[in-house]
């Protein structure tokens, strides 16, 4: 089967690469993933991405669009809910690529992660199939994301942080801030007991 992957990012391709290679499929990488800011940040994916590709012979296409500014418009007037409109921008631009280069399917390895929302992703990627019309190969990679985590960091890959867009960036940041803040609240109260 002709297959294309939608990778948002080198550590989370390790292990459905692997996984797919010893289902007997030979996926074809594809990058595109204009919510991943600042621009910095985006290189440093992309980039590890295409070293990581040429190191274990994946053939791999990049659609280089850092795309800041389509991005913000599309999730702008709900920043809360953005994870549905960043999947839809990715996951339909794969099924489109998908069906323009004639790829049996595709599928993303978006579908590892424990962080994000599962069922909306496997819902877009179904959508985007029928929109395409090319079927979605739905895959829960997620059992697999401490063994690849763990593999990446073992390979020296670049680890982020947070998802990819600035907003997951300050979220990110803002939890942090509350557990230090609800840690030195607990720190007070047990020096006072």
């Amino acid at each position: 089967m002709r297959l294309l992957m939608h990778i948002c990012c080198a550590p989370c391709s390790v292990a459905c690469i692997a996984s797919l290679r010893s289902e007997g499929l030979e996926p074809v990488g594809y990058w595109y993933n204009p919510n991943i800011h600042p621009f910095t940040e985006y290189r440093m994916r992309r980039n590890t991405l295409t070293e990581y590709a040429d190191r274990i012979g994946l053939r791999l296409e990049v659609r280089d669009d850092y795309g800041l500014r389509d991005f913000v418009r599309n999730v702008a007037d709900d920043i809360d809910g953005r994870c549905v409109r960043c999947y839809g921008m990715r996951l339909r631009e794969a099924a489109r690529f998908a069906r323009e280069k004639d790829f049996e399917a595709f599928t993303t390895t978006l579908l590892i992660s424990p962080y994000q929302n599962h069922e909306l992703l496997r819902k877009t990627g179904e959508a985007a199939a029928e929109e395409f019309g090319v079927p979605f190969l739905y895959r829960d990679f997620r059992p697999l994301f401490r063994q690849g985590q763990e593999e990446a960091r073992n390979l020296g890959l670049y680890m982020q942080k947070y998802c990819g867009c600035i907003f997951s960036e300050e979220d990110r940041y803002l939890a942090a801030k509350r557990r230090k803040k609800a840690e030195r609240e607990r720190m007070a109260g047990e020096s006072h007991a």
